[in-house]
């Protein structure tokens, strides 16, 4: 059985023993978690919920198993002629969640 469920603006695909990274979420290491609303389930016998827009009663617990960085993005700034360069990084904060349950 799969899921679809929005986290941190974004959509992921999850099924029962996936690790994914999200952005932060402030909780312990080891600490169960529910992620946000579910969009869409399917199971393997080809049947797909999907909602309109989320479906009620279902959720996604996962378990918290890190606390970490992404890779830096540099951000390089410059106009031509003008001799104005800025330089600046960004590294996002994540959190690696193991899936398990989907119910």
């Amino acid at each position: 059985m799969f899921a679809v469920v929005k986290a941190g603006g974004k959509q992921y695909k999850v099924e029962k023993g996936d690790v994914i990274s999200v952005e932060k979420i402030d909780a312990e290491i080891g600490s169960t978690v529910e992620l946000g609303p579910v969009l869409m389930t399917g199971g393997e016998d080809s049947s797909v919920e999907v909602g309109a827009p989320v479906l009620e009663g279902r959720k996604v617990s996962g378990k918290i198993i890190g606390q970490n960085k992404g890779p830096k993005i540099v951000i390089w700034k410059h106009r031509r002629r003008k001799n104005y360069r800025k330089k600046q990084g960004h590294r996002q904060s994540l959190t690696t969640v193991e899936i398990v349950e989907i119910s």
